[in-house]
């Protein structure tokens, strides 16, 4: 018989706001929740283990927490949870009835294997906003880039905050983390171009050829990239603009760019 949860001062109720408020907790544990049936789909679709999926059965269908069942791994724990716990925990009222506590995944710039020898790749240095982090990553998903790595970051990458913002997209792209340093010596290792969004020095982003091993950097909006990015830049590209101001939301440059890139390479609708 699956085990029911009525009270919110229940161990485990009390881990898993934890884990939604504190990076500590979850960078201790080695776990994250994940809010919302979609999310959580994509999250097993990228090879992610469940710890505890807690389910509302007056708001999920028997049906969804069949399927979701099937599709968890054999170990993972399903309880059912009160529709006012569940309102206490979730964050939206559109998630369908449905958290988990996940594994998390290490992330370090040497895990990661890049499947093509022609690689794009976009990179974002010290991204701040859990939701520029979630922005860019839906933009990675939907040009389908080899890879995103995120430079000396200031958030953990599990922070609930950036997987509602990507959709879920954290989940569906191929993710790195490292300090630039790092970063940079992994590119050069592999002979992949650094492309810097950057006002000085700077060319037309059309202008270049992002044929070959490809890594789009952008940095914040406020400060830029720093000056090591630069120094080991292959060229610095800029996006023209005829408005007052000189800059733009770092996804939606990001999205210019990289969609430029994956137009040169042959995409089309």
């Amino acid at each position: 018989m699956q085990k029911t949860i009525t009270s919110l001062q229940n161990p485990l109720i009390k881990q898993l706001v934890l884990l939604q408020e504190k990076s500590r907790e979850r960078r201790k544990t080695n776990l994250f929740v994940i809010e919302g049936l979609r999310e959580i789909s994509l999250a097993l679709k990228g090879s992610y283990l469940l710890k505890t999926v807690l389910v509302c059965s007056d708001i999920i269908s028997k049906e969804d927490i069949f399927a979701l069942k099937e599709s968890a791994n054999n170990d993972a724990e399903f309880i059912e949870i009160t529709s006012e716990i569940y309102e206490k925990l979730a964050y939206r009222s559109s998630t369908e009835g449905v958290l988990a506590i996940a594994h998390s995944k290490t992330l370090e710039l040497t895990h990661l294997q890049l499947a093509s020898k022609n690689p794009l790749i976009l990179i974002a240095e010290a991204p701040e906003k859990p939701g520029n982090i979630g922005a860019l990553l839906r933009t990675a998903d939907a040009a389908k880039v080899d890879a995103v790595i995120i430079a000396t970051p200031k958030t953990d990458m599990f922070n609930p905050n950036i997987i509602r913002s990507s959709v879920g997209c954290l989940f569906t792209n191929q993710i790195a983390t490292g300090s630039t340093s790092e970063i940079i010596a992994f590119l050069k290792e592999n002979n992949i171009n650094i492309y810097c969004a950057e006002l000085r020095a700077s060319v037309q982003y059309d202008t270049m050829n992002f044929k070959k091993p490809t890594a789009i950097v952008v940095g914040t909006e406020a400060t830029g990239l720093s000056e090591e990015w630069l120094k080991n830049s292959t060229q610095n590209i800029i996006i023209p603009m005829q408005g007052e101001i000189d800059s733009m939301n770092v996804s939606v440059a990001a999205g210019i760019l990289i969609f430029e890139a994956k137009r040169q390479r042959g995409f089309r609708l």
